[in-house]
């Protein structure tokens, strides 16, 4: 096994404390509070280390990125915002979805992604002062 370095150390405590998935960018970022030095390079490093020790799980979406998050969770699902991108838990489950299959497939696990605005992204805009008449019809004179 691997010496645990500062750097490791640092990225594990980030992942653990997110809560929801982390892109590498997000990694680094963060990571930097605590070692400011740190490289993309290392990050990928130690993110290769962390799984490979089950430390943390990837979690592929499609069209993305692998993201990380520790490999403490259970089963759980992601919601992922499309307008930042963000990807966070969802810990509730819809349970068994073998009745969802074809005739004598048989369903060993799964995995389900949510797609909509997270709650900073859905949050209303403050209104600019001028209202906007529904289309095809005029406002009133």
């Amino acid at each position: 096994m691997e010496r645990s370095t500062r750097q490791r150390t640092a990225l594990r405590a980030v992942i653990d404390a997110a809560g929801r998935p982390l892109s590498p960018q997000e990694v680094l970022e963060a990571s930097q509070l605590e070692v400011p030095a740190l490289s993309l390079a290392t990050v990928y490093r130690n993110i290769k280390a962390l799984l490979d020790a089950g430390e943390i799980s990837a979690v592929s979406l499609p069209g993305n990125s692998p993201r990380y998050e520790s490999a403490r969770h259970e089963h759980h699902h992601h919601f992922q915002c499309t307008q930042c991108m963000r990807v966070f838990d969802v810990h509730a489950c819809p349970g068994d979805l073998s009745g969802l299959a074809p005739a004598g497939f048989q369903v060993e696990r799964h995995e389900l992604t949510l797609y909509g605005r997270c709650s900073d992204c859905a949050a209303p805009k403050k209104a600019s002062g001028k209202s906007k008449a529904p289309a095809g019809r005029h406002a009133p004179t």
